[in-house]
């Protein structure tokens, strides 16, 4: 019997209906993964052209030409006028055979260990770089000793992919076009290693005075350390920069012992080696040299450029100074001052636009290869009677006015001060503008008794000068910082009286006004902090009596020679160890300062030019004169705005006490004579009253005048009268100097020369 077939599966109700399933189409499976195979090649092969075009459009320019279009150049204001270049000939090529093979090697265990082995780019350091860029956004390096030499010299520093691309191509070029030795050659001669020393025999000369082939493994391993950053690496910088640079060492002499470069041994006797101060090439010879390292300071310091921006950046720097301004400086000091002058005998002379903050014009030093200490923005000095307006200021802010009167009797004794007049040259009540105009330091004492010697010091430091000036700290802060004992740098004292020439409006000094980079475009325009330093009346009151000063006090001679209005003070410190003039304009303020130091600079000494003394109102006024008067030809005269008499007129209730004196004024009656020399305990004779007696008198008194005895008179007559023995003729003769002494103690170049010691009854000027 035949087995029966089993009955057929009725069909699900998923299928039914259904036609039976059909075997799957295996051939279009293929044509999809063709198209995609497809895809792909014809990508490859169009990124393979790509690849193929931008390799062939890629040229590898000159970097001879790049390296000259580099250089960085300082101009005057004006834009055209050259002032300096930055590293613009510190080059020499060398062939590769005079630099040592340590030497070499030691630059490539700091930059590239595998330079003979890759082919110019490294794509591992690339992906990574281009793997920390994407992630955190961080920017990392990744490139080979020729992709820094194609960075540097054939392309720009920017932070790009298009630079990266164009970098990336430029180098396999290079790689197929040079062999390896050119190449390192090639970069060996045109990397920067710092102070200004760009490729390796400069650099050689730069660091160690010799040539490239007598460089040893230690000294090369420095300059290789240079490579990722000479500003910080350069171990005569300091002691941060030399401890890195010991590391850095350290990291390229192991490397090299790693790659079997270095022995064991030879490694155990290398390390960081000695090098030679900074040279300057002949550009920054004669008093230019002060102008370009100070620019270059603020390039780094305010601007934030590095080293090597500021040396091969190819800026365009655009200065404050004035060509003809600069000249007038220079031609000042020149003719104002005897040829032959005692050694250690140093002048500065600022000048800046009180309108922008611009420093117009600097002289600190004769010759900046022959000395790099800047007397115009490092040396100190005392003060002297510079300082006095900063108490006159005070006390117009506390609505003391310009007709109060004190006793100008000398000496006296004030909340046990000694202070006296030079001479003790006897004035009696005087207002305030007499006592700025002949410089009484017995009234100023008074007056900083009474508005307190810390507003004096909190004027002085809104005004312009540094916090951190020697002289103003709080231990210092006395009744005799009246008579100028702070030590402050000449620039400082120049932008205090700028603040005065802007009505109260102090504009921070600089010396960059702008910067445009190699391809022309504006990368940094100046805008310095400005502040209201003290209030516009205060500063016309202030400025009317040192108008005084110039007309027919201690610095009257600008008065008879510069033809146009103008303000300022004299100061000479005791014993004639510095001597100031500092005044304005309204449109340009500068100082003059001139100081003398022992021939080992261990000690100031006292000025000697010629016959006589130096004060502030002889060779520093005429030298400032002569100055203004050359700076400012030309230039539209303008006048100050009118006094605006702040305040009220009072009387002095400060402690002062006086004592009589053997010495009478020259304008006294003949009839007034002392029968004793005063002692330190002589009773005094007088007190000043605690109100005002009437104007002060036109006159000088024999001896401290009482209140009954004070005379009225206006104060402008007390401004016109003349002045007495030893005020202000302002030629520099014997009574001129009388009227022009200062508070204690001299000039400091640096801190080699010690200040001196606060005056307990010096005479200021």
């Amino acid at each position: 019997m035949a087995a029966r077939r089993p009955a057929p599966t009725p069909p699900t109700r998923r299928s039914a209906g259904r036609p039976p399933a059909r075997p799957a189409r295996r051939p279009r499976r293929r044509r999809v993964l063709g198209w995609l195979l497809g895809l792909l090649v014809a990508g490859l092969a169009l990124a393979a052209g790509g690849f193929t075009a931008a390799y062939a459009l890629v040229k590898v320019p000159d970097p001879n030409e790049l390296a000259d279009a580099q250089i960085s150049t300082v101009y005057y204001a004006d834009g055209t006028t050259e002032l300096g270049r930055f590293a613009s000939v510190n080059r020499e090529n060398v062939p590769l055979a005079q630099v040592p093979d340590p030497v070499q090697k030691a630059v490539l265990a700091a930059e590239d260990r595998s330079y003979y082995e890759n082919r110019g780019v490294s794509p591992t350091g690339i992906a990574r770089a281009l793997w920390s860029n994407v992630s955190d956004g961080t920017s990392q390096g990744g490139s080979t000793l020729t992709q820094q030499y194609v960075k540097n010299y054939y392309l720009s520093a920017e932070q790009s992919y298009t630079r990266k691309a164009k970098e990336f191509f430029i180098s396999l070029k290079l790689d197929q076009q040079q062999t390896k030795d050119e190449t390192l050659e090639n970069y060996l001669n045109t990397v920067y290693f710092g102070r200004g020393a760009y490729g390796i025999q400069a650099a050689s000369q730069a660091y160690f005075g010799i040539d490239s082939a007598q460089l040893n493994v230690s000294q090369g391993a420095l300059l290789a350390a240079l490579l990722k950053g000479p500003g910080n690496y350069d171990p005569r910088k300091g002691e941060t920069q030399a401890a890195a640079a010991r590391e850095r060492v350290d990291y390229v002499l192991d490397g090299m012992v790693t790659e079997g470069w270095l022995s064991p041994a030879d490694r155990a006797a290398a390390g960081l080696p000695d090098t030679i101060e900074p040279q300057q090439d002949n550009q920054w010879s004669g008093t230019k040299g002060y102008l370009l390292k100070t620019v270059k300071d603020e390039l780094s310091k305010t601007v934030g450029l590095s080293e090597e921006d500021i040396d091969r950046g190819g800026l365009k720097i655009t200065t404050t100074f004035d060509a003809k301004a600069q000249a007038a400086a220079e031609e000042a000091v020149a003719d104002q001052l005897p040829a032959e002058r005692p050694e250690g005998f140093h002048v500065a002379l600022t000048a800046i636009d009180p309108r922008t903050g611009g420093v117009t014009a600097m002289y600190g030093g004769s010759d900046y290869e022959k000395s790099q200490f800047n007397d115009a923005t490092q040396a100190t000095a005392q003060a002297g009677s510079t300082f006095k307006p900063f108490t006159l200021v005070a006390a117009l802010e506390q609505g003391i006015s310009l007709r109060t009167t004190f006793n100008g009797s000398s000496p006296r004794t004030i909340d046990d001060w000694p202070a006296r007049n030079f001479g003790d040259e006897q004035f009696g009540r005087i207002d305030l503008v007499t006592a700025t105009e002949h410089s009484v330091n017995t009234v100023y004492g008074q007056l900083n008794d009474e508005v307190t010697p810390e507003k004096t010091r909190d004027v002085a430091i809104r005004m312009g000068y540094p916090q951190e000036t020697a002289g103003l700290a709080d231990k210092d802060t006395t009744i005799s910082n009246v008579l100028g004992t702070a030590s402050p740098h000449p620039i400082d004292v120049t932008q205090a009286y700028a603040t005065f020439a802007a009505q109260g409006t102090r504009t921070q000094w600089h010396t960059i006004a702008s910067i445009d980079d190699s391809t022309g475009t504006r990368t940094y325009t100046a805008s310095p902090t400005t502040t209201q330093a003290i209030a516009p009346d205060v500063a016309a009151d202030a400025t009317y009596a040192m108008q005084q000063v110039v007309q027919s006090g201690t610095g009257a001679y600008a008065n008879k020679r510069l033809g146009r209005p103008a303000a300022g003070k004299t100061g000479t410190s005791n014993g004639n160890m510095s001597a100031w003039f500092a005044g304005f304009t309204p449109n340009l303020a500068a100082s003059v300062a001139l100081f003398q130091t022992s021939p080992d600079g261990s000690s100031n000494v006292s000025l000697k030019l010629g016959r006589g003394e130096v004060t502030g109102g002889s060779y520093p006024v005429r030298i400032w004169t002569a100055f203004v008067r050359a700076a400012l030809d030309g230039v539209e005269e303008e006048d100050f705005p009118a006094r605006a008499n702040v305040g009220v007129a009072k009387g002095s209730t400060s402690t002062a006490t006086s004592r009589s004196t053997s010495r009478p004024s020259s304008t006294s009656s003949s009839t007034s004579t002392a029968t004793s020399s005063p002692t330190a305990t002589e009773s005094p004779t007088g007190t000043p009253t605690d109100s005002p007696s009437g104007e002060p008198t036109g006159t000088p008194t024999g001896t401290p005048a009482s209140p009954s005895s004070s005379a009225s008179s206006s104060a402008s007559a007390s401004s016109s009268s003349p002045a007495p023995t030893g005020g202000g003729a302002g030629d520099g003769d014997p009574a001129e100097q009388a009227a022009e002494q200062a508070a204690a103690g001299g000039a400091r170049a640096g801190a080699a020369v010690p200040s001196a010691a606060a005056p307990s009854a010096a005479a200021a000027g």
